[in-house]
This record gives structure tokens, sequence and C-alpha cells, in this order.
């Protein structure tokens, strides 16, 4: 394995573990850290931190010993103490605050199956996970052994997507699909590569970073059986990066799995140009490339994390130019009520004419690009790909109104308000005038609905 300039850490009062049983995934699963007592023995708690261990209704506590061995015992403000030991914060509540931000349960047809996207599912598979983060999005569910998914339901997850060809990408997650039960994972990544449609599994998956003792070689022979298999880790921070976890996706990537990170932007861990700079570095060294960096949900218990947007744009902008195109994550917010990941960055466009654009570049650099004076469109008609396109009715969306499908997008109960309660008249018989004609490459002439 390739050197890599990152070290290994274990807490004083793991010094006498037995190598044997600390690089033993299921040891450090037993062992977790949930107590004011179990914590002690590491690092001395604040008193915000006491009041939130012994809260009754406190989102799920369980730190592996290997993780919390990255926490500087000293540092109140450690990023990686902030992240997984909960504090009083937790309890404030916050205007916007949701249980379920993202509407996942709302876009679910099945248990767990939430299909928002037009060609791709995410199939939760467990609520469980190797420890917790603070900030979860899923904290109406994650960590609670009695919501976890039964086996009906994965029958019902799998019924679904055999019956939906569309869907061609499923992501595994949960929870963490790698705490599932070896043979269970083994099964249900079989069972998925049965379905002919499905082209691609990836799996979202903290266990590298909490527990890199669980990416064996064992798990890595079973993961690689089914290709192909993208997985996406989860580091916020550059001191979340050892040799275990270099060592780790050492191995996943040798078993030809690419890895890409998703981080979240949080107040007081991330939320610095230079800390996000080190981190994508130190990313791509050990070959995984930055994907997205998400703005902090409306989750419950996560309103003292959360940032202005701004902060996200500004770190999008010390990033791009300032380092390598593939160390570059994509900004998105994942937009409350279901929307969806919604990218957010600078503005490079400055203005544009009929035949050129002006652009800037990250120095401030201005330029203008000549537009071609002719163009001939691409003929969507006589072109196989276009022709074949099994497009989800209602989610074209602004695709849609570029390529003729539509001219409008309404507002729901835009045609209700502006009948302003008339009925049908002689003016109002021909619904073909709203419709427009069609002229045109690419355009489609499709009946328009009524205005009643």
């Amino acid at each position: 394995m390739t050197p890599y300039p990152f070290s290994s850490k274990r807490a004083p009062v793991y010094r006498d573990v037995p190598d044997e049983q600390w690089n033993n995934w299921r040891w450090q699963l037993t062992h977790r850290l949930n107590s004011v007592d179990d914590f002690a023995q590491v690092i001395q708690l604040t008193e915000s931190e006491r009041q939130a261990l012994q809260a009754s209704d406190l989102f799920r506590v369980d730190i592996t010993p290997y993780f919390v061995s990255l926490i500087d015992p000293d540092d109140p403000d450690d990023p990686v103490r902030k992240q997984v030991i909960p504090t009083a914060d937790e309890i404030q509540p916050f205007t916007g605050m949701m249980e379920d931000s993202l509407a996942e349960d709302r876009h679910s047809p099945v248990p767990g199956l939430v299909h928002r996207y037009p060609d791709r599912v995410l199939m939760l598979v467990t609520t469980q996970c190797a420890s917790y983060c603070r900030y979860c999005t899923r904290s109406r569910i994650v960590g609670d052994p009695t919501a976890t998914f039964s086996r009906a339901e994965f029958e019902m997850q799998l019924d679904y997507l055999r019956h939906t060809p569309q869907v061609r990408d499923v992501l595994l997650s949960g929870g963490d699909p790698l705490t599932l039960a070896p043979k269970l994972l083994d099964e249900l990544l079989r069972r998925l590569r049965e379905i002919p449609h499905i082209e691609i599994i990836r799996i979202g998956s903290r266990v590298p970073v909490f527990l890199p003792m669980r990416v064996t070689d064992e798990l890595c022979d079973t993961l690689q059986k089914y290709h192909p298999l993208w997985m996406n880790i989860h580091v916020n921070h550059p001191n979340e990066i050892t040799a275990e976890l270099a060592q780790a996706c050492d191995r996943l990537t040798r078993a030809g799995i690419p890895l890409g990170n998703q981080s979240v932007l949080l107040a007081g861990v991330n939320d610095c140009v230079n800390v996000q700079r080190q981190l994508v570095h130190d990313l791509v060294r050990i070959r995984v490339r930055p994907y997205y960096l998400y703005q902090c949900d409306l989750v419950a218990g996560a309103g003292h994390f959360r940032t202005p947007v701004a902060k996200g744009v500004e770190i999008i902008e010390g990033l791009r130019g300032h380092t390598s195109g593939y160390a570059v994550p994509t900004y998105v917010v994942d937009a409350p009520g279901g929307g969806g990941k919604i990218p957010v960055m600078p503005n490079y466009l400055i203005s544009m004419s009929d035949h050129k654009i002006a652009l800037r570049n990250y120095e401030g650099y201005v330029t203008a690009y000549e537009e071609p004076v002719v163009y001939q469109p691409h003929d969507a008609q006589h072109c196989k790909y276009c022709q074949s396109k099994q497009a989800e009715p209602g989610q074209s969306g602004v695709l849609g109104l570029l390529e003729g499908e539509q001219m409008f997008i309404k507002p729901e109960g835009f045609d209700e308000l502006h009948n302003r309660g008339g009925g049908m008249h002689r003016l109002r018989e021909n619904a073909e005038k709203w419709n427009p004609l069609g002229i045109g490459p690419g355009t489609k002439k499709k009946a328009g609905p009524s205005p009643e």
C-alpha cells in the first residue's frame, strides 16, 4: 500500500487493549461509548455535554473507541468532538425545524424506498450506524432499533424495483448498510443484481470513517461481486483522515470501487475555506473524490450547526480555481419539502449579448467568449437517444421547456385561480388556443390542459 502521511491514534484508556481486539470491528461495536461515565474516561465533559447526555429524549449516542480516540481531550471545540458528542444546543428548537425536512417519507411508495428522482431510488436498509452524527437528517428513525426495516419491507422494496423499469440506479443507505449482518448485505446486493434494469448500485456509508476495521478483505470480496458498485463515504474534517481510513479506502479502491465523499457544512467544524481546502486535498490523496458539500438540513437538533448559505458559496469560491477541479465538491441545498438537491455556486457568468458572453474566473479576470454566428441545432427527431428517452411525466422541469415539451410551468392552482370562479363560455371552449404551435427542432406538440 502507498505510504500516506496520516497517523493512528488511540486514547490512553485503550493503550492496553490488544491489537487483535482493537482491530476487530465487532469488539469496537460492543465497546461503544454512550454515557457520562464512558466519556469521562476519555475527555473532560463540559456542563452542556453532561446536560445533553442526561436528557431523556436525546437522539441516540454511540461512539466507537476508535473514533473517540480522534478527539483532542483538552479542546472543548474539537471538530470531531462536536460531530458526535451532544450538547444542550440540541434541545433548542429553531425556526424552520422539521422532523422529516426532506419529505422522504412522502416520496416513499413503500416503507424505506424513496423514489424522488426519475431514474434512481434511495433504499433504506437499516436504522443502525457504527456511530451517530448529531446533525443526522434521519434522526426521526436512525438509531431506533424498533424503527428498522423488516424482511417483509425488504420484499416490498424489491418488488417495487422489479416493477419499475425506469429505475437504473439504487443507493443503499439508512442508517449505514455496512453495519448489516454480512449474509444479509450479500443477499440484498445479490437480489438487486438479479433485476435486469438496475445498472448501478451505490452505497452511502460512514463505516470506513467510524469503523475502518469493518472494511476487511472479506467485505471487499463480497462487494466486488456486484459491480458496477460505487460508494460514497462521509468525512467532514481533516482530523478524521487517519492511517486506518487510508488503509480502508485503499482496500475498497483495489476492489474496483470508486469512492466519493459527502460532507456537511457545519458551524464550528468545517465552516472555513482553509479547513475545506485541506480536507479535499487529503481526500484525493487517499483516492476519494469530493462529491457533495451539503448545506445542513433543517432537522431537529441541528440548529446550532447551521451556517448561512453564503458561507458555502464563499468556500466554493475559495476552492474553484484555487485547487484541482476534481477536488472541488458540488455545494448543494437539499431542498426542504422534498425538492431534491439544488446546486449553489458563485456566479461566473457576468453578462451576455446576442453574440458574446462575459465571464470571470476565480482571480477576477474577465473575458469575452464569442458565440458562433451559425449554429445548426441538434436534430432531436432523428436522434435515437432522444427518441428512446423515457421521461417521467411531470419531472422534465426546465429541460422540458428548453426541449419544447411544454411552454410553461404553472404553480399549483394557477388555472383555477385565474378562472375567477367563472364557468365554461364561448371564449373558453377551444383549449387548443393555449397550446404552443410546436414549430422547430426538438419541439413536440402536446395537448395542453383545459383551463377548467
